[in-house]
This record gives structure tokens, C-alpha cells and sequence, in this order.
């Protein structure tokens, strides 16, 4: 069966369920990226369109990274934290760019969602929802949402057509990471939909000094272990941090494989980057949080998260559990050395 015949298919089966309800619910990931922002703004616009359903969106964590408040700015939709809203009150739910006990996600233990669209692999808690459209070969969760609303004959407005083209850009990086034909044509009907401009002042979201002070704590935490770098950032309130940290350690001529980890909300929060296609960065996040926390991603990039909540009681607890991820991350790549060296020197 064809990709259009597929989605068209698949659209058919969402309006059937759409027409069990009045009220849509879309659940973002915890720290939601351009991706999954710029994919639940599309699931809006397809599910108002084609059903006239009210929808609310709702997300975990925060929304700190520049060019991430710059898009939600931008597009001038409400984005609510999760436990600010009630769920019960909507009639279906949701969830886009994660899956349920994923980890990555506020939906309670429980809760099942109605519907899941999402490129991240499979997971067993997927199975059973009504409606799960899961592609693990797509770059972007947003290039599946821009064939609905083509299958619909919605042409996105410009801001919506601007976030999905934006969220597929940073997903594969500019198709220089895990992306398919899919992908490459998705971003061939968005641009000439974009706002050019914007895609320019999204990339350029400005920050504040704080940004900079964790950059240096970041910089100088940092260790490098043969092909290798492990980063602690440390108590951080911007989750997004980890991830942008990991991605400009990877940037360094000496290493292709990045681990880089903060605690933030009670939590340890983890990314994972590799320019490496001998081992799957996902694989190495499950190795890495095996038994402590939950974890997993893509061939090149990954995340995992470990709650410390009963760690609190006892640093040593703490500390042993950031021994144990470093320890098992340097095991997995084979890395013997347990003695890193610095990244940079502070006078």
C-alpha cells in the first residue's frame, strides 16, 4: 500500500473516532521540541477542520529553550502545563511525539489516550489504544501530520506550515539525520507555505545572561573519555538545556559520542548523541537507565530520565547513581578509561 493510501486510510478511521466526542485533549512530551509543538498544532487544525472538535493543548516540564518559546510565541496558540488543566474534562485524548509510560510524557499512569502519532519505536504500553499511528522510519512526527492534513486538503496556514517545516528541519537536521523520502518531500510542499523571515527568528530566539552561566557550568563539567564526552550540568530549571549542550559537544572534532545529563525537577534528565551508526543511541540509553529510570530514542539520538525522588534522603545514593550511568554509558561504548580529561581549563 502507497504512503497516500495509507494516511488516507488511517485519516478515515481518526474521523470515526473524532465523531465519539465534542473536545480534543493533545498531550505533548515533557520539554517539548519543535517537532512535537509544531505536530500538535497540526492534529489541532485537522481535528477542528474536519470535525469542528474544541482542542486544548498540555504539555510536561517546561517550554525554556529560545527557539522553542519563540515558536509557541509565534504560532499564538495556549499551551497549558499538564497540571494546570483537568483532563477528565475532554473527551478524547491525545498523545503526539511520545507514547504512554514512555517516561517522557505527563500523562498519569492509568490514563490511557485515545489516540498516539508518533515516530519514536514502539512501545508495549501502545498496544491496545484506539488509534496509534506509529512510524519509527520517519524523521519527524510532523511529517506525518503534514500528509493528514494534505490527505484532508487542509493547506496549513502560514504559521502552522512555518512550525512543521521548522520541527522536521531540527528533527533531522536539516535531513542530515535519520530522514526518508517522507521527510524530504514534506519539507518540498511546506517551504514555498513558510514564513521565511521567521524560520530566520526562530533559530535566533534570544536568551537571558542565565543561558550563559549554565553554558560555562556546562563547558566546565565537562570530560572527555577516549571518543567520547560525559557533561553534568548540574540543578538546572531549563530541562532544554541538556539536549542543546549534548548537540554542541557533538560539534567536537575529537568525539562522535555524547552523553551529557542534569538534574532538574526532581529528576535526572539524560541526552544522548552519536555520530556513530555502529551501535543505536537508543539501545545505549535503555543500557545506561536499565532498572533506574526509563530511557530510549532514535539510531543517532536519545534521552532517559531516573527519579530521584528516593534519593533525596541520601547524597551518597545520589552520587552513586551518576557513577553507575557514567560507568555503564563508557561500558557500552567499550571505553575502559574511567579517568576523563578536561574540556576546557578554567584559569
Amino acid at each position: 500500500m502507497s504512503r497516500r493510501n495509507e494516511t488516507r486510510d488511517r485519516l478515515e478511521k481518526l474521523k470515526a473516532l473524532w465523531a465519539r466526542g465534542e473536545s480534543l485533549l493533545i498531550v505533548m512530551q515533557n520539554n517539548p521540541d519543535p517537532d512535537a509543538i509544531a505536530a500538535a498544532c497540526a492534529l489541532h487544525q485537522l481535528a477542528n477542520r474536519t470535525a469542528g472538535l474544541n482542542c486544548r493543548f498540555a504539555y510536561g516540564g517546561t517550554i525554556g529553550r529560545a527557539e522553542n518559546r519563540e515558536l509557541v510565541h509565534y504560532l499564538g496558540f495556549a499551551f497549558y502545563p499538564f497540571d494546570k488543566i483537568s483532563h477528565q474534562k475532554s473527551d478524547l485524548i491525545a498523545l503526539v511525539d511520545t507514547q504512554p509510560s514512555a517516561g517522557n510524557n505527563p500523562l498519569p499512569e492509568g490514563v490511557q489516550p485515545d489516540i498516539i502519532i508518533d515516530h519514536h519505536p514502539a512501545i508495549e504500553a501502545s498496544r491496545g489504544v484506539a488509534f496509534a499511528d506509529i512510524r519509527e522510519s520517519y524523521g519527524a512526527t510532523s511529517t506525518i501530520m503534514w500528509e493528514y492534513l494534505r490527505e484532508a486538503k487542509i493547506t496549513p496556514d502560514m504559521p502552522i506550515a512555518t512550525a512543521l517545516l521548522y520541527g522536521i528541519r531540527s528533527d533531522t537536521q536539516d535531513l542530515g539525520r535519520e530522514s526518508t523520502q517522507a521527510d524530504i518531500d514534506a519539507i518540498e510542499s511546506l517551504y514555498p507555505l513558510a514564513n521565511k523571515r521567521m524560520l530566520g527568528q526562530i533559530q535566533r530566539g534570544r536568551v537571558p545572561s542565565d543561558y550563559y552561566q549554565m553554558l560555562s557550568t556546562a563547558l566546565s563539567n565537562t570530560r572527555i573519555y577516549s571518543h567520547c564526552m560525559i557533561c553534568d550540568i548540574g540543578d538546572i530549571d531549563n530541562a532544554d538545556m541538556i539536549g542543546e549542550v549534548a548537540d554542541l559537544l557533538l560539534r567536537h572534532e575529537e568525539v562522535d559520542w555524547v552523553m551529557c545529563y542534569g538534574v532538574c525537577s526532581g529528576r535526572i534528565l539524560i541526552s544522548f548523541r552519536t555520530q556513530d551508526s555502529s551501535l543505536d543511541a537508543g539501545d545505549v540509553a535503555r543500557k545506561v537507565v536499565d532498572k533506574l529510570g526509563t530511557g530510549g530514542g532514535h539510531e543517532h539520538m536519545a534521552g532517559g530520565q531516573i527519579s530521584l525522588l528516593a534519593a533525596k534522603r541520601s547524597m551518597r545514593k545520589y552520587l552513586r547513581i551518576k557513577g553507575l550511568i557514567r560507568g555503564r554509558f563508557l561500558n557500552a561504548l567499550g571505553i575502559r578509561t574511567r579517568k576523563g580529561r578536561p574540556l576546557v581549563h578554567i584559569p
